[in-house]
């Protein structure tokens, strides 16, 4: 039993393999790697369109300048997730709420392989868009489970595992789009996610704990009072906003310029392109501990610079794609360094109310990525893969400058 600012939580023991990453450890490794791979597979589901934008826009007849719609879709559906049903976490049990929205994700990934029009798709890709939530839900409740010595390491090893998932989504739909088509990704991520439904049944705690006696409606409220009460929030949520409209235009756009001249790359070796991110997000894992140790705001600051030198060397793509390889990896990496750094430095906040300090954060990562998304899409169609740089470029340069002015805003951080 542990006691946190007069709250008092109950966390179930774990004796075997367990991680040793503090004074007192409580989670397992295979419980710590369940939670980071639920994540991973819930949040690809909305990633997985990306490298199949093409594939999408013959077979639904819809223009390039539009097709990046399908994304902003299902990124203002996981907003809507977000602040409606991550909240949830701290007036439910996190346990059930977990396994009743994987299930649905389930039901709308069959949807959306099955989807015989425009209409069904866009249906079942905002159905998708707001169950994926439930990615933020299990790192809230990871972090709860955790000792409170190993807590910055288990979120952001869960954290990992939902970078990794999205960036991995690229592989997993580029390779199956290849062998059977787009709609084997959907059916074949419902069969997995059945699965992983099945072992969080079996193996995720379910602990007593003390929730909220706050209404519905008043949760949700509490979750906008939060920006006013905790600047932290809102200065962070603002970071996350704007690395996620930079991380959103790469990705989004990138299947246009690789699946046409000079390189006319099949789906597989486009998606193979998110290894390369894989490598930059690894890297950056240890972004929450240099956070830990009062350094968070030099880590924000290397690695938006590092932001801002990967799009010149992403906008060579039509000279080398090794030099475009290493734009990623740089991206990808500084993206999740700042991710990592802004959860690390959030979650200090309130520890009664990590679900709502977690949908408030993430709503500006999901305003981003949809903004991101659209914008992409329609001045690749005007301006060429040079506008999308200058684009992705502009805004790492914008997040920079924010950074510098509102540095000494923080500076309470551990």
């Amino acid at each position: 039993m542990e006691k946190f600012r007069g709250k008092t939580t109950i966390v179930p023991e774990y004796h075997d393999n367990q991680l040793q990453t503090g004074a007192s450890t409580t989670m397992s490794r295979f419980i710590a790697l369940l939670f980071a791979a639920a994540c991973g597979m819930a949040v690809a589901n909305i990633y997985y369109a990306h490298p199949l934008l093409d594939e999408l826009s013959h077979e639904f007849q819809i223009d390039y300048s539009t097709i990046g719609i399908i994304i902003t879709i299902t990124q203002i559906c996981y907003a809507l997730g977000l602040l409606l049903l991550v909240p949830l976490g701290d007036l439910l049990n996190q346990r059930q709420l977990i396994i009743g929205q994987m299930l649905l994700s389930v039901a709308a990934l069959i949807v959306i392989g099955f989807a015989n029009s425009s209409t069904a798709l866009f249906i079942g890709m905002a159905m998708v868009g707001m169950l994926a939530s439930v990615t933020q839900t299990l790192v809230a409740y990871a972090s709860t489970l955790s000792a409170p010595a190993e807590r910055g390491s288990i979120v952001g090893f869960v954290t990992s595992g939902v970078v990794i998932g999205i960036l991995l989504s690229r592989v997993f739909a580029g390779i199956l789009t290849d062998i059977g088509g787009w709609r084997l990704v959907y059916l074949t991520s419902a069969t997995l996610m059945l699965f992983i439904v099945s072992l969080l049944y079996k193996k995720l705690p379910n602990p007593k704990q003390n929730k909220t006696s706050m209404s519905y409606p008043k949760l949700l409220r509490s979750v906008l009072l939060l920006f006013i009460h905790e600047r932290i929030l809102l200065v962070r949520g603002i970071l996350a906003l704007l690395i996620f409209i930079s991380f959103s235009t790469l990705w989004t756009s990138l299947v246009l310029p690789l699946s046409s001249t000079p390189y006319f790359l099949q789906h597989s070796a486009i998606g193979a392109f998110g290894l390369a991110g894989v490598a930059g997000a690894l890297a950056a894992t240890r972004a929450g501990r240099l956070a830990d140790k009062g350094l968070g705001q030099r880590t924000t600051g290397i690695s938006l610079a590092l932001l801002l030198l990967s799009w010149f060397l992403i906008s060579l793509i039509h000279y080398s794609l090794f030099v475009l390889i290493i734009g990623i990896i740089l991206l990808d990496l500084a993206v999740q360094a700042v991710h990592v750094t802004n959860q690390s430095m959030i979650f200090t906040v309130r520890p009664e109310a990590r679900s709502r300090l977690t949908a408030a954060y993430m709503i500006f990562y999901s305003i981003g990525s949809a903004t991101g998304s659209i914008a992409s899409t329609n001045i690749y169609a005007t301006y060429g893969w040079n506008g999308v740089c200058l684009l992705g470029a502009s805004v790492s340069a914008l997040a920079f400058l924010f950074w510098v002015l509102t540095s000494h805003l923080t500076k309470q951080e551990k």
